[in-house]
């Protein structure tokens, strides 16, 4: 399965300030590791244009940044509702774990028939624990995404999943 270079960290919902600061909503595990960043990714067109970080910091739950060539609320204001993305090679995860992006569109499979369920769509954070968005033949299904229904995750082969009777009803 190839890998996304760029990955999705958060969204610019607002300006900070008049100097060109933004407002970010993070995608990251926390608002602390999109903050970590030294650089970020904006994309124009099929490119992606890289940023150095001036200066990040957390507020609440939202991330502030200041981005090199962004110089004032105009400029600032122009991106609100962008995406920013991060070069995989800028964050560090754990042996084991894995990217969100890497995992959307596997196959889902039921780990005592050995048939596939359906395909993973979507990754929701609701709260205490994520959910798994499944693509079925009748309609989209949700699974919650912890150890007692998710057995494995292979990047390779699928999401090996335990089910109790009636869930995907």
């Amino acid at each position: 399965m190839s890998q996304a270079k760029y990955l999705e960290c958060g969204k610019i919902v607002n300006t900070h300030g008049i100097r060109g600061g933004i407002k970010l909503e993070s995608w990251c595990d926390t608002p602390e590791d999109l903050a970590s960043l030294k650089k970020v990714f904006l994309k124009k067109g099929a490119e992606y244009v890289c940023h150095k970080v001036k200066r990040a910091s957390v507020f609440k739950q939202f991330v502030l940044f200041e981005l090199e060539g962004i110089t004032d609320i105009d400029m600032a204001n122009a991106l609100r509702g962008r995406v920013v993305y991060a070069d995989r090679e800028d964050i560090s995860i754990d042996e084991g774990d894995f990217f969100i992006a890497d995992i959307i569109g596997l196959p889902v499979i039921d780990l005592a028939s050995g048939e596939k369920i359906g395909e993973l769509c979507d990754v929701l954070n609701l709260g205490a624990s994520d959910l798994y968005e499944i693509k079925t033949e009748s309609g989209k299904k949700l699974i919650p995404a912890v150890d007692e229904f998710i057995k494995e995750i292979d990047l390779e082969r699928g999401i090996f999943v335990s089910l109790i009777e009636g869930m995907l009803d």
